[in-house]
């Protein structure tokens, strides 16, 4: 399996996706600290991959997603979008609103 297939594959089975720098326990950016403490705060479960941990992952992604940094949140296969959008987002509830409509469907 290539790595674009891997990656696809990894947002197919896992509901809510944070692809990150370093873990979720152990953050290795700012901006992969400030969207893992949003998502906890917000009390959402995700999965996450570490991509300084997966280099071939790191390199495509981008390609994949069409979203250059990280980290990239996946709600149900779609990019929700990085740090900033992620934050915003619980921030304002929206997040949430999305998880519930997922869920429902």
């Amino acid at each position: 399996m290539g790595t674009v297939d891997t990656i696809k594959k990894q947002i197919a089975d896992n509901p809510v996706l944070l692809y990150m720098k370093g873990t979720a326990d152990a953050p290795k950016c700012g901006f992969s600290q400030a969207a893992v403490g949003a998502l906890k705060k917000a009390g959402i479960e995700f999965a996450y991959i570490d991509v300084l941990a997966a280099p071939f992952i790191r390199e495509r992604l981008p390609e994949v997603s069409q979203w250059p940094t990280f980290p990239q949140l996946f709600i149900n296969g779609e990019l929700v979008g990085g740090s900033d959008v992620i934050c915003e987002s619980v921030d304002d509830g929206s997040l949430l609103k999305v998880l519930q409509q997922t869920v429902e469907h």
